[in-house]
């Protein structure tokens, strides 16, 4: 009788120190959670860090991620948040093709129960809702504060043309809350440095550097006296700057992102200034927060939660360690 009892707790035991051993989350009573990922787009290298940023910090807390990629069209990321609804995980990171379109897919999420955390971009009409009021119904918005990294444009701007005068924009693709927010600081903040700028052309880039460069030269042929270009990100910075020395003109540069391409037009000299944002950084700061929700250790309720987004000029690149 001793002898079988004692038989049957070296069982138990070894199967004790097995389930310790294999660091099972199940095993150890925690919860695997189950996140999907509504990327715009990733074969844009911006939302393409961001999702690496999200699978790396997935790894490290041992969730699980189904990522589905909207190839930039408002039409199938509609789709895939269906389909992740159908799924039922425990929470979803969405980042928005269209901003208007994703108040509608918040909208079904929310009545499905799934938690939702916007990245990247605001859900809802950016001329009417402002940035920090976050769609009712998201645990937050995480996203970069475009407000103040225009404003830090503006003041790159002021800086490159002392005073100011004639400029056009390169706007991203339609759609995307980021044109209008990304702009709205601007002006008063170069305002505020003594620089006054008459936007006299306007031109989308789609975020794209070829188009971007197309746009340039159509500006440039209409207005020849354009001093500055102010470009709503770095790749489409580095194809108005081409233009720009195709053109032969003078015109200065100022990009937003601090892409390694924007990083490296800075270090030669075609691009004056960009805003340093960081995607891999800003996708686990993303799942982070979904996460302390999901497991209460941090309840949130419409929050904007952000990060800090400094100007980069060739004085201090060391500050801006591209991340995509």
């Amino acid at each position: 009788m001793r002898k079988s009892f004692l038989v049957l707790v070296a069982i138990a035991m070894t199967a004790v120190a097995c389930g310790n051993s294999s660091g099972s989350g199940a095993l150890q009573g925690k919860k695997q959670y189950t996140i999907g990922v509504s990327n715009l787009g990733l074969s844009f290298p911006f939302p393409a860090a961001i999702g690496k940023g999200i699978k790396e910090e997935a790894a490290k807390l041992g969730v699980k991620i189904v990522q589905l990629d909207a190839q930039g069209k408002a039409d199938k990321q509609s789709n895939d948040v269906q389909d992740l609804i159908a799924q039922q995980p425990d929470g979803v990171l969405m980042l928005p093709v269209d901003s208007g379109v994703a108040q509608g897919l918040a909208d079904r999420l929310k009545a499905s129960n799934i938690p939702t955390v916007a990245v990247a971009s605001q859900v809802g009409d950016p001329k009417s809702r402002q940035l920090k009021s976050v769609y009712p119904g998201l645990v937050a918005l995480v996203t970069q504060d475009e407000y103040a990294a225009g404003a830090t444009a503006g003041t790159l701007a002021a800086k490159a043309i002392p005073g100011g005068g004639t400029m056009a924009v390169v706007e991203g693709q339609a759609g995307f809350a980021e044109v209008v927010t990304r702009w709205q600081d601007f002006p008063k903040a170069a305002q505020a440095k003594g620089a006054t700028f008459s936007v006299v052309a306007r031109q989308p880039g789609d975020w794209v550097q070829d188009k971007a460069q197309s746009a340039c030269e159509n500006m440039l042929a209409s207005h020849s006296d354009i001093k500055l270009f102010y470009a709503e990100s770095d790749d489409m910075s580095v194809g108005c700057a081409k233009a720009v020395k195709s053109a032969g003109s003078t015109a200065k540069v100022i990009g937003i992102g601090g892409s390694k391409l924007g990083i490296d037009a800075i270090k030669s000299g075609q691009v004056q200034g960009t805003v340093c944002y960081k995607p891999e950084d800003l996708g686990k700061l993303a799942l982070d927060t979904l996460y302390k929700d999901l497991t209460g250790e941090n309840k949130l309720n419409s929050a904007f939660v952000t990060y800090p987004t400094p100007a980069i000029t060739k004085d201090n690149l060391s500050d801006c360690a591209p991340q995509w």
